[in-house]
This record gives C-alpha cells, structure tokens and sequence, in this order.
C-alpha cells in the first residue's frame, strides 16, 4: 500500500520533511516547486511508513488503497507525476535520508540574547513566520492583528466546503498560547498604534498584512446594487465583521462570475451548491439563510482569453465535477475553445475541460431547469447594465457584443495591496519594497506574504516566503544591525489597553473557539462563527472572569 496526495494539498512541505525516503516531490529545493498544483507522492518509492499523513496540517494525504468518491482519482494522479521517470526503488531500494545532527540555516546563536519580533498579521504568511522564529529560535513574538480573532484568510478566505483546507488554523493555533508568544488582536497599526510606535517596542518588525484591495474592472456600471468584488462576497459567506450580513443579497437565477481562478470557482460552487450540503459547514448563518431561498441556478464563468490560460488548478476544477446535481457546461460560442480543448497534451490545463459538454449558449432565454455552471472564455465584460440593479452584463468577443442577462456579477480578477501606514509603498506592484524581506531604510522592518511578493501562491508558498524574510531578520541580528527596543516588554500591553481598551489575548481567543464550536454542536454544525467585532469582543471579554481551569 502506497499514499496519495489529494485535492486539498496545501504545498507548505511539511510531508516532504517528514518522508525519510525522499519521495514526495517537488522539494523545496526543486525547481518546480511552487509551480505545481500539488505535492505527489511516487508510489514506486513509498514505504507505506504513513509519517507524511501525520504531518500533514491540512488532511490531504490517505493510503491509495483507501480513496473513495472523488479522492480516488488522485491515486492515479500522483503516479501520473513522476510518468517513466527512474525510481529510487529500481536502483536497490528507497532513496533513505542519511540522518545526521539537526541544523537549522534559521536560527540564532545559543548564547544569543532574545529578540523580541513583533508579526503583523495572524494569516499565513505571518504564522508562517511565527512558526519559524518559535521553533529556531529563542525569538519573543507579539502577534497582533486588527480584527479581535486569528486566521486571516484560513478563517475568512477559505470556502466553506473545504475543511481539510482549514485545518491548517489548527496547526496555527498551537502557537497562539506558546509560552513566548504575546497576542494583541483588535489592534490595528496606523489607528490604535503608529509604525514607529510599534517598532519602539520590538527589535524587529513583520509585515504579514496580504493584499486588502480587491483589482476593478474598470467598466461602466461596475457599482451598481448587485455588482460585487469576490473578496466581499467570499468575507459575506464566511462571516467576515467587515462585511454585514445584508451586504449580499442573492437574485436572479443567474450570476456571472468574471474570472477563472480558484476564488471564481469557489463562489462558483457556493452558488449552485445544495443548502442542506452547505448546512453541514462553517458557513454565515446568515448567508446559509440567503442561499437557501436564493433563485440562482447558474453561474457563467468568463474568461477574457481561452481554456488554455485559464487560471484555476486542475484540483479545483475536479472539485466542481463531483458536485452532485450540478452540470458542467462549456459555451461553444468560439471554435477556438474547441481546438483548444481538442488540441491539450495531457498536461495541459484545456486538457481538464475534456468530457464536459460543449454546446452554444441562448443567452436571451432563461436558465435551463436544474443547476449548472457555465465556462464562457474569450469573453471581456464591457459593461455592467441596469439603472438601480443589475439586469445584465455586456460582453465583447470574437463574434461581437452580447448582453447577459443576470442579476449578480462579482468580479474575481484578482487582488491588490494597499499602503501600510509608516512604510513605502509601490503603487505599481501594490507591495511594500523589499531586499529578500527587508524594507531598504527602515532597519528592523520586514514583509512577509502577499504584502511581499503580490497576490500569488497558495497557502504552502507562504512558508517559503517566511522561510526567507525570518533568514533576513536572524542575519540582521547576528550582524548587531536591529535596533533596540526603547521599552519594556511589558509597556506596549499598558500602552494598547490605554488606547484600545479591552484587546483580545490568547485566553480571549480560546473563548471565541469554544463559543463557536458549542453554537455549531448545537446547530449540528462543526461551527458557528460570530459575525460581528462586537460579537467577538464581548465573547473574548468574558474569558477574562472566568475561573482558570
């Protein structure tokens, strides 16, 4: 019996640390490494020792022989990987780790006197870094972030309908209670403490802040009632404070998603899928009541160029294949998506669409009976169309402008950083400048994630990225270049309850967890999330008179 990687793999390499026969590619030492869709495990190699499905902080790795439904595919997938390649195994055995003393390329000096390093940012890319000092080092981290809970986009980016995915919030979570981690959410630099404030009070500094703006279309109508970003739509279904429960209101019974990433596939398959199969998640409430006497019974993916440069991972695109009750349907509308389609190699991403009807689409009628979602490529919105809603979507392409009758359109074109109080900012890239994750003139102050490098990668990128900016941070140290804090370590907590009040700590955030988790047992849900900062603070506040256990 071998191992499989399955859909829901995160990249992060944690497995690839853990395999002592070297079989689980791409490394991160590998070329190819964020560039795949996945890791895959090579079945010639395995030794069946199951110590990557232990690691695994996303659940993503099962014995081969025990896939089932959709998984079982993914056997095949990750032999397909490595196609006619040598195996380790044909040359006399397993490619054994040779095991020596442990050495971490991150990490300080023994002697070394503790850095206190604050992270900005409890997503990813800033656990990531967390993680990285925690463990390498004798580091003491504060996390701070502006909304008073954890998770960044593992709680509110992640759809609903992929809880393996989430998992990794789990492996997060054991260092929020670390012994040297302090927690201040609640806190937002640039409103409740300066750049310079902040920095005054830790050797170094770690932006993990990500990519807040969402990229517009730049098309008339584009704000009319109706028309929506993906971040708000995606923030309104995993109840995100920032977006009220009545800010989306689902109508008409179909939605045109622009964009083929992952996130328009996400919303896609919200849209369309049953309520009962949703009730059995984390989602909002409030967006589960929506959905559930929403009309929508079509989505139309567009995509500006063809199925060839379509930008979703081929794992997510299976996901919507073994969506029950669901039809997939390709707009034949341009011969040039058939040929493509026709013409993959079987790597190629086209290749994916093979086996999904191809028929031309009559726009002017309404949706055929049931569910379904629609691709239509080579197809760029002109114009949302409506006077106090939207009614339609105009599209150009190849045969000319139509209208698309429709009463949503949310844009999922992707994202953009915004300017981070106190630091640079380059408005072409939407990043903070940065010299391998140091901010050039701001001695101590670094950047991690998509704040960094732009909107790009997964979850799993992220830890390469931190692996990176944390290497820059312990260089400057053990080079005497961070400068010294001008405070106590216990002075920044006086100074926040003075300016913030009430800020959520870790024993506030272990009230939020179980207040959530007993609203969704009794919901028969796995959680019910609190919706609103108000929520969450009054919650994580009543943690602070209850007994220690």
């Amino acid at each position: 019996m071998t191992y499989a990687i399955t859909q829901t793999c995160c990249s992060d390499a944690t497995c690839v640390a853990v395999c002592p026969v070297n079989c689980i590619h791409p490394t991160p030492d590998e070329p190819a490494f964020g560039t795949t869709d996945m890791l895959y495990i090579d079945p010639r190699a395995c030794i069946d020792c199951g110590a990557c499905a232990d690691a695994c902080p996303v659940d993503a790795i099962f014995p081969a022989d025990r896939l089932t439904g959709p998984r079982k595919e993914f056997a095949g997938i990750n032999a397909a990987y490595y196609g006619d390649e040598p195996s380790p195994a044909a040359d006399g055995g397993p490619n054994f780790h040779v095991w020596g003393e442990p050495s971490f390329a991150r990490s300080l000096p023994s002697d070394f006197a503790p850095v206190r390093v604050a992270v900005v940012g409890t997503g990813p890319a800033g656990m990531y870094a967390a993680e990285d000092l925690l463990l390498h080092t004798n580091a003491e981290v504060t996390l701070i972030d502006r909304l008073p809970v954890a998770g960044g986009l593992v709680r509110y980016g992640v759809a609903p309908d992929h809880p393996g995915t989430r998992g990794i919030g789990d492996a997060f979570a054991r260092f929020h209670s670390h012994p040297r981690v302090r927690m201040h959410l609640g806190v937002e630099v640039g409103r409740d403490i300066t750049a310079e404030e902040l920095a005054a009070h830790h050797h170094a500094v770690v932006y993990a802040v990500g990519a807040g703006a969402d990229r517009r279309l730049g098309v008339p109508g584009e704000d009319l009632p109706g028309s929506l970003s993906a971040t708000t739509f995606v923030s309104w279904y995993n109840a995100h404070p920032d977006v009220p429960a009545d800010a989306v209101r689902p109508s008409g019974e179909r939605a045109v998603v622009v964009g083929n990433g992952n996130v328009a596939l996400d919303i896609a398959r919200v849209l369309v899928s049953d309520a009962d199969d949703l009730a059995r998640t984390d989602i909002a409430d409030h967006a589960l009541t929506a959905l559930r006497a929403a009309p929508v019974r079509e989505v139309v993916l567009l995509g500006r160029r063809g199925p060839e440069d379509a930008a979703y991972t081929p794992s997510e695109l299976r996901a919507l294949r073994h969506l029950d009750g669901v039809e997939l349907l390709v707009d034949d509308h341009d011969p040039r998506v058939g040929a493509a389609v026709d013409a993959a190699g079987a790597a190629d991403r086209a290749a994916l669409l093979r086996g999904i009807t191809r028929a031309p689409v009559d726009w002017s009628r309404p949706p055929a009976p049931g569910r379904r979602i629609v691709f239509r490529f080579h197809s760029a919105p002109v114009e949302v169309l409506g006077e106090d809603a939207v009614r339609a979507v105009r599209v150009t392409g190849p045969s000319g402008e139509r209208s698309l009758p429709t009463g949503m359109v949310l844009r999922a074109v992707g994202h953009r950083g915004v300017p981070v109080a106190g630091l640079p900012f380059d408005e072409a890239t939407g990043t903070v400048p940065h010299e391998a994750g140091r901010v050039p003139g701001r001695p101590g102050t670094y950047v991690v994630g998509w704040i960094k490098r732009g909107p790009s990668g997964g979850i799993g990128t992220n830890r390469t990225c931190a692996a990176e900016t944390v290497g820059t941070l312990i260089a400057d140290a053990v080079a005497g270049a961070l400068p010294e804090p001008a405070h106590p370590a216990k002075a920044l907590r006086r100074l926040l309850r003075r300016r913030v009040g009430a800020v959520v700590d870790a024993r506030g955030l272990a009230a939020i967890d179980r207040a959530e988790l007993t609203r969704g047992r009794d919901a028969g849900r796995p959680r019910v999330k609190l919706a609103t900062v108000e929520e969450l603070r009054a919650t994580a506040g009543r943690a602070r008179w209850a007994p220690r256990p």
